[in-house]
């Protein structure tokens, strides 16, 4: 019945149970402990986190995921990330990359806290009066917080975010244990410190914040720029490295990543983890890293795998996270709405694996953010299934109060992300052309990137 689609489609699956909630109370059955202390969540909930994966139905679930409290021994430090694995062994190189990235980013920091500490005597007489940035920008030299030696700046978190980045994956490429060269894996982290926060983004999994608009109704706000070789910054930097970019006759939207003689992996992205067969053809591993201050209208934010964006747009994610009774199954409900989605907008494709997490800046209210009623939730006229092809725009694109965010990539200039710049079109990570299809090569009816770019 799940491939049925009609007017009367009914999302009863994706309900919450009424029970009362402790907003205190710990899910703590999964909880380990890492660098400085470090508590690592792998799934669960805590007071402020609701995180919830859900296989698909392509195999093995290659989705990732992982929130840090106290990350790198700072109790008001919180790391997530979300990683969308893919290739034969993605899961492996998901799980790899979730467990190694976070010690790497620890050390990199601490790195950059002792060199801060060695020079901060010197910079104290200096005039830093950067502790308001009530525009949510900050300039690549402000400091995080400039009252204490052992905050860093933006660009030192930047520095921190890039090098342990190009160090798991340099580690990753060594790793005899795991073949990841037709494998590998996106990452979207942040780092929440106070009312700051650090995004990292490798690939086209996506963070996406959840703000008051007018009228009191909640907005999405995306933070992340999806990596698709159709953005041009990237394409120029692919075919500089001889890699070439077409898309399919069957995917004719689709734009993918393929080695210059060989009409293989078919990657349907930029930047990644791993896929050492193209690393040498323009795909990088470094992340685009940006920042936001968290203002007094921002209520949550919701780090996801396509899994969950290809099946949902930016809007409604964040009107069902809101709507969520019990902030503990948010990211369950979040993650049933996508499978539901699924189901109604590709019936014939199968079910992609959904991971996601839900971080809440503010304290456990007693009835959902939402105006939203539950029914209203499950109602297939709110979830309004949309195709939105790569590089479009989305529809409901909004920029709440003139909000932009600030984006410094070390691979090009510095540039403005919108609301909801990069939205992306359902496909599979990696096409391999079979030798019976050979005639979709770029030599033949394939649309290459080039001739579509030059109309």
């Amino acid at each position: 019945m799940g491939a049925c689609c009609t007017k009367d489609v009914n999302y009863g699956r994706a309900k919450e149970d009424d029970r009362d909630e402790n907003e205190n109370q710990f899910d703590e059955g999964e909880t380990q402990y890492g660098d400085g202390g470090a508590r690592i969540r792998l799934e669960g909930h805590s007071s402020f986190i609701s995180m919830y994966t859900q296989q698909g139905r392509k195999g093995t679930n290659q989705d990732a995921m992982t929130v840090w409290e106290d990350f790198t021994g700072d109790k008001e430090r919180l790391f997530c990330g979300v990683f969308d694995g893919h290739g034969p062994l993605g899961h492996r190189v998901a799980r790899t990359v979730r467990d190694n990235l976070p010690s790497k980013l620890t050390a990199a920091v601490e790195d950059s806290q002792h060199n801060r500490c060695k020079d901060f005597g010197a910079d104290d007489e200096e005039d830093h009066d950067h502790n308001d940035h009530s525009d949510s920008s900050l300039d690549s030299n402000d400091s995080i917080d400039n009252e204490n030696s052992q905050n860093l700046s933006f660009s030192s978190w930047e520095s921190s975010f890039v090098k342990a980045f190009n160090e798991t994956d340099e580690e990753l490429g060594l790793d005899s244990s795991i073949d990841s060269y037709c494998s590998g894996t996106t990452a979207v982290t942040i780092v929440k410190q106070d009312d700051h926060l650090i995004i990292a983004n490798l690939g086209d999994s996506r963070a996406v914040l959840g703000t008051r608009g007018d009228n009191d109704q909640l907005v999405p706000i995306q933070l992340t720029a999806d990596h698709k070789p159709c953005v041009p910054s990237e394409a120029e930097r692919i075919k500089s490295c001889e890699g070439r970019i077409f898309a399919a006759d069957e995917e004719p939207d689709v734009y993918r990543v393929w080695m210059p003689e060989c009409d293989c992996p078919g990657l349907a992205m930029s930047r990644a983890f791993g896929d050492f067969c193209i690393k040498d053809c323009g795909l990088i591993s470094t992340p685009e890293v940006c920042y936001r201050k968290i203002t007094s209208n921002d209520e949550f934010l919701v780090l996801a795998t396509d899994g969950v964006w290809d099946a949902l747009s930016n809007n409604e994610v964040i009107r069902i996270v809101g709507s969520a009774k019990r902030r503990s199954t948010a990211a369950k409900l979040l993650v049933a709405h996508a499978i539901n989605g699924w189901k109604y907008k590709y019936p014939t494709s199968k079910v992609d694996d959904c991971a996601a997490i839900c971080l809440f800046f503010k304290s456990q209210t007693t009835k959902p953010m939402s105006k939203n009623t539950k029914s209203n939730v499950n109602n297939p006229k709110f979830l309004d299934y949309r195709s939105i092809k790569c590089c479009g725009k989305s529809p409901e694109s909004v920029i709440v109060n003139d909000n932009r965010i600030t984006v410094i990539d070390r691979i090009g200039s510095k540039k403005e992300c919108g609301a909801l710049d990069g939205g992306v079109s359902r496909v599979n990570t990696i096409l391999k052309i079979s030798r019976s299809l050979s005639f979709m090569s770029r030599r033949k009816s394939s649309k290459r990137f080039d001739e579509v770019e030059a109309h």
